[in-house]
């Protein structure tokens, strides 16, 4: 994957990494692990989700952790047209909003997105990446 990460201060960050996506749980759920930079290079992000789908909520549970930087966050997902939106709270306790969007076979735009709460409304910029 290629990322580009927008910082509070206006500056970005560009980088590469890698995901794994599969079923597990014999087919109960899903499970991504994300990796960034692209190794053999010292890892800034190695985390993993885990996502059970929800019938009776027509959506997702979502837990996604990231040991190395201690990031945990708590989503419930759904499909929104052609796109998947996740929204929850973090461990840092901001609301977010991480949408799949331009979805294909193999590839897809994944924009991740925070907020301090309810009534302040999603920033224009983001941290997103591209998975191809």
């Amino acid at each position: 994957m290629d990322t580009v990460h927008h910082l509070d201060d206006g500056t970005i960050q560009k980088s590469t990494g890698e995901c794994h996506f599969g079923w597990v749980l014999e087919g109960r759920a899903i499970q991504d692990i994300w990796i960034r930079p692209r190794r053999p290079a010292p890892s800034t992000m190695y985390g993993t989700t885990l996502r059970i789908f929800d019938p009776g909520i027509g959506g997702w549970h979502i837990i996604w952790s990231d040991p190395l930087n201690q990031d945990y966050s708590r989503q419930i997902g759904r499909a929104e047209g052609n796109d998947i939106v996740q929204i929850g709270d973090d461990s840092r306790g901001l609301k977010t909003r991480w949408r799949f969007t331009e979805i294909t076979g193999d590839s897809f735009h994944w924009i991740g997105e925070e907020r301090a709460a309810e009534s302040v409304p999603w920033p224009f910029r983001a941290a997103d990446g591209f998975l191809s």
